[in-house]
């Protein structure tokens, strides 16, 4: 049974690696869905400040990964 034991944490971590980078995608998302309807900006602004949100998410677990 232990080699299903390591097959499920090798499949979690294809997943969720680093769980600060998947907990911060999942606020995100939450608070874009939550206030960008709210702020009314229309045109695919939306779509701009999530995509923003998430790259900045990316590029900070990145150069966190770099420095370890």
């Amino acid at each position: 049974m232990r080699w299903l034991r390591t097959i499920l944490a090798e499949g979690w971590g294809l997943f969720v690696d680093d769980g600060r980078y998947a907990l911060s995608i999942v606020v995100w998302l939450v608070l874009a869905w939550l206030l960008l309807p709210q702020l009314h900006l229309g045109g695919g602004w939306n779509a701009v400040i999530l995509f923003v949100g998430l790259l900045a998410i990316l590029l900070e677990s990145a150069w966190s990964r770099a420095r370890r």
